[in-house]
């Protein structure tokens, strides 16, 4: 069995105020972090937590991760950026171009995410978090379709896409050319291994798919932190 996708996490100098402000806008839950931090509750049964852990390194770059939210209207696309910005966000210029017909936007801690229009065919039917776009190569697609067991719903032209077997949102890489690595990501993902497997056979089975290890003293109490083969960092959660 492979680990599942516990948590998107992002640093946060606030983490309580981010995780409210994502809370108002997706309507979920929040609730404490065992691991420190803030948590706001999957969607359904088999989605995944969003998690907000304190770190007070400022943002530098722009985030190889972003939310794509979907939207089934024109009005809908606007209600959603008009209860955004109510919640505390900004538009934001990261190249878009006049011609784009989403909507890009940033958190209160400047991460960046878009506002779907409606009508997209790649989406559809993913829920209103339809994807997390990333920045990344076909081979990291691969891997995390091999560490989550996911399949590849999309692997075209160097652009890879996995979703759960049992749907909801996609996970999506675009290929070259790739944004240069600014250091620590702010946007990660948490992973926890599947029950009754043995935990370093977990670490073991990631290093083999391509994971490197990160070095000592860089991980949070209860985690192990790991890079995929395109240098992104992610956690293993420990047990405790």
């Amino acid at each position: 069995m492979t680990a599942h996708l516990f948590a998107i996490s992002f640093d946060a100098s606030e983490p309580l105020r981010l995780a409210q402000f994502w809370s108002g806008l997706l309507g979920r839950e929040i609730v404490d972090d065992p691991h420190d931090g803030v948590l706001l509750l999957p969607a359904n049964d088999n989605g995944y937590h969003i998690r907000f852990a304190p770190n007070q390194q400022p943002k530098v770059v722009q985030n190889r991760m972003h939310f794509d939210l979907t939207s089934s209207s024109l009005e809908d696309q606007r209600q959603t950026v008009t209860r955004a910005l109510e919640l505390g966000a900004r538009h934001t210029d990261i190249g878009q171009g006049p011609e784009i017909d989403h909507v890009v936007l940033a958190d209160p801690e400047g991460n960046e995410f878009d506002v779907i229009a409606p009508g997209n065919n790649f989406l559809a039917g993913c829920g209103f978090v339809g994807a997390l776009a990333c920045d990344g190569s076909q081979e990291v697609g691969y891997f995390w379709s091999a560490a989550l067991g996911w399949p590849l719903v999309w692997d075209q032209d160097e652009e890879t896409a996995i979703q759960s077997p049992n749907g909801g949102t996609k996970i999506s890489w675009g290929g070259p050319p790739l944004m240069p690595n600014g250091g620590r990501d702010r946007v990660r993902f948490d992973l926890a291994p599947a029950v009754d497997v043995d935990w370093q056979f977990e670490v073991d089975r990631l290093l083999s798919l391509g994971a490197t290890l990160v070095e000592a003293g860089r991980g949070e109490t209860g985690r192990v932190v790991l890079a995929d083969p395109d240098g992104q960092e992610f956690s293993l959660l420990t047990p405790r």
